[in-house]
């Protein structure tokens, strides 16, 4: 990618995901959780310290500490943040972006990102996350795309658009020299929508919450239309979603070098990049190695490009 492509790309990157303070009351209300199984094969089955990236309203923060892990929640947006601090209050929270993180060098054993790692600088994001993980620990990823094989799905994807190819989403994590081999798996469930709830479903994109007034109105007209034909009246629509997840162990790390960045200032939050924030029986693929807690923190393996590390 050119100079000119990557700053066109970022600066696209900004103007959506800065939308989403204005839209976090819907996406609280509406945006669907994960299933329990997936924060196991994420995080693991163990207690340990976790930085969520771009943790939005809280979705999978409740998960993550009600299954009794440490968790350090940061998002540049103060108005998201104000749900995740009501709703889970046994959460740490820091108003900061994934290229700023405020935890210091190896003081993590992972770092988890829902629905937000395709809004990161990559090339500055990963070097991050890198430098906050212990030895032995991973980067977590997990998005909830919307079934497109569903006709009604489909349907409302041609109004408020497709949802991405999943390609793109990971390369960075691929293509990266800081973390080794990306497994992955899925899971499946169903979310229960009112009409209500499908209109803050599809206020809280991003891709609709920065059009203008008269814009929105006529999508979300569309959508009514579209649950008028579908929809069951007040028993709702049952939505179905694909939890996709990705990890890997870092392997590239600087020797420690500071400690914990500063958070940044709320009053510049607005101005920093944000996830894009959506239990059925799992079906895995190049995950056959068990998700318990990351290796003990110490010193890395003398040739860690190298090294296989086994979570069990």
């Amino acid at each position: 990618m050119s100079q000119d492509d990557r700053t066109r790309d970022l600066a696209w990157r900004k103007a959506h995901a800065t939308s989403f303070g204005g839209v976090a009351d819907a996406y609280h209300r509406a945006r669907p959780s994960y299933p329990p199984e997936a924060v196991g094969w994420l995080v693991g089955n163990s207690p340990v310290s976790v930085v969520e990236l771009g943790a939005g309203t809280g979705k999978l923060t409740r998960l993550l500490v009600e299954a009794g892990h440490d968790v350090l929640a940061v998002d540049p947006s103060v108005e998201m943040l104000a749900h995740l601090q009501a709703g889970v209050p046994g959460a740490r929270t820091a108003v900061a972006t994934a290229e700023a993180i405020p935890a210091p060098d190896r003081s993590a054993d992972v770092v988890v990102c829902a629905q937000s790692f395709h809004w990161f600088d990559h090339d500055v994001a990963l070097a991050e996350i890198a430098r906050v993980l212990r030895p032995g620990g991973r980067i977590a990823l997990v998005w909830n795309f919307r079934d497109e094989s569903i006709p009604w799905v489909r349907r409302l994807g041609d109004v408020i658009g497709r949802e991405p190819r999943l390609q793109p989403e990971i390369q960075p994590l691929e293509e990266t020299p800081h973390f080794g081999w990306v497994e992955d798996t899925h899971y499946r469930f169903w979310s229960d929508l009112t009409l209500p709830a499908l209109l803050d479903l599809v206020r809280s994109r991003s891709a609709i919450a920065v059009l203008d007034e008269t814009e929105r109105a006529a999508v979300l007209e569309q959508v009514r239309a579209l649950y008028d034909d579908y929809g069951r009246g007040p028993d709702g629509m049952r939505l179905p979603y694909l939890t996709t997840c990705f990890r890997a162990v870092v392997r590239h790390q600087e020797p420690p070098t500071r400690p914990a960045v500063a958070a940044v200032p709320e009053e510049s939050a607005r101005d920093a990049p944000h996830g894009d924030g959506p239990g059925g029986d799992p079906t895995h693929h190049q995950a056959d190695t068990p998700a318990d807690t990351p290796a003990e923190a110490g010193e890395p393996p003398e040739d860690p490009g190298t090294t296989l590390i086994d979570f069990r």
